[in-house]
């Protein structure tokens, strides 16, 4: 028989693994941590013990691998200043949209009036233009009405969100099934056989009603972050490759979850945002792409970009600068990528995560690596 889940929390980090009902997914999304959907993040809660564990009050945080901004999000919350480096572009939008300290009453005019002009828009007058992405993922509705909230996006100061906005409502308006949102294989324009409703559903044929939905609840995730961020902390966004960057820092500590070898395209999750948004790519800079496999030799290049960017970020650090890293090493390389990078493993900590869902769903474990220069 299988452990139970309380037997398995009884041999873990109580503080660092938690149940469903001690930890609800309103809390693990809390304010801007769900302005859009990104796989791979860790939970807050988990930088906010890592913070208070291993980093000095006040303390400038690195993530040389940020994703979707959540060590930079909950270090400006924990009143310490942070910056965040990712090689994909549609990553560095998202994080500085999170972290911006935005002009409240600006925004909130900005995106009423976008919700009211999206509300007011006649879909059949439509638009000419149909890239070959958008005219096969996206109904003609859908795809006008996502070009049209486009439009919208350059005459408001407030760009960046209308551009976060877009591309979250056109992720839930694609041409795909509802259980297949992550990993879409290709356009869906069949009625189908739902596993997540267990009925027939239809492909989305609009995207007025996400566009709508999605411009009033960013404008709630965002005030309330700026209700809770300390206004004395500030975070750095840098787009680019953290193996070559010169980093003058210093920083007090990393906490960092670098992508796993084979498990998420980064940029193909994104695909949608990249299409509307133009926004540039840089896949092949991305560290354990799937599309590279799991070989030997795609092994080793990821063994030595992760030691690379540990390597030159380690120089950036204070003295005796704590490293901590959260990974799932069941392929057991991070004692390779620690040592070539000059890093020392002072404490393991294991924790259990039991709220993955889709074909993510099941048993999993990761592991706390603590360590220091030397």
């Amino acid at each position: 028989m299988a452990a139970t889940q309380e037997a398995l929390y009884g041999r873990l980090d109580h503080a660092l693994s938690w149940s469903e009902a001690d930890l609800p997914e309103r809390e693990r999304t809390k304010h801007v941590h769900r302005l859009h959907p990104y796989l791979g993040k860790f939970v807050p809660q988990l930088v906010e013990a890592l913070l208070d564990r291993y980093v000095v009050p006040g303390g400038h945080v690195l993530d040389p691998f940020a994703g979707s901004g959540t060590t930079l999000v909950q270090s400006l919350e924990s009143g310490r200043d942070a910056t965040g480096i990712d090689v994909a572009g549609f990553n560095c939008l998202l994080m500085r949209v999170k972290t911006r300290r935005h002009n409240l009453d600006a925004i909130r005019r900005d995106l009423l009036w976008a919700h009211e002009q999206a509300s007011v828009f006649d879909p059949s007058r439509g638009l000419n233009e149909r890239s070959g992405y958008v005219g096969d993922w996206f109904a003609p509705q859908a795809a006008a009405e996502l070009l049209h909230f486009r439009s919208l996006v350059d005459q408001v100061a407030s760009a960046d969100v209308l551009r976060v906005i877009l591309t979250r409502a056109a992720r839930s308006a694609r041409r795909t099934t509802h259980f297949d949102l992550d990993f879409p294989r290709q356009p869906q324009l069949e009625p189908y056989w739902c596993h997540k409703h267990r009925r027939t559903c239809k492909p989305v044929e609009e995207a007025r009603r996400f566009l709508l939905r999605y411009t009033l609840d960013t404008l709630d995730r965002i005030e309330a972050f700026a209700a809770v961020r300390a206004h004395e902390a500030h975070a750095s966004v840098v787009h680019g490759d953290a193996r070559e960057l010169d980093l003058s820092g210093p920083f007090d500590a990393i906490v960092t979850s670098p992508p796993y070898p084979g498990l998420i395209d980064y940029h193909e999750q994104h695909r949608y945002a990249y299409e509307l948004l133009g926004l540039e790519r840089r896949h092949e800079a991305e560290l354990g792409r799937p599309a590279r496999g799991v070989g030997r030799a795609a092994i080793r290049a990821y063994v030595d970009g992760i030691a690379d960017v540990l390597s030159n970020v380690r120089d950036a650090l204070v003295p005796d600068a704590p490293v901590c890293i959260v990974v799932n090493d069941r392929r057991e390389l991070y004692e390779e990528i620690l040592a070539r990078a000059g890093l020392r493993l002072e404490e393991r900590l294991e924790r259990h995560v039991n709220r993955r869902t889709g074909r993510r769903k099941g048993e999993y474990f990761e592991s706390i690596l603590i360590c220091r220069a030397g």
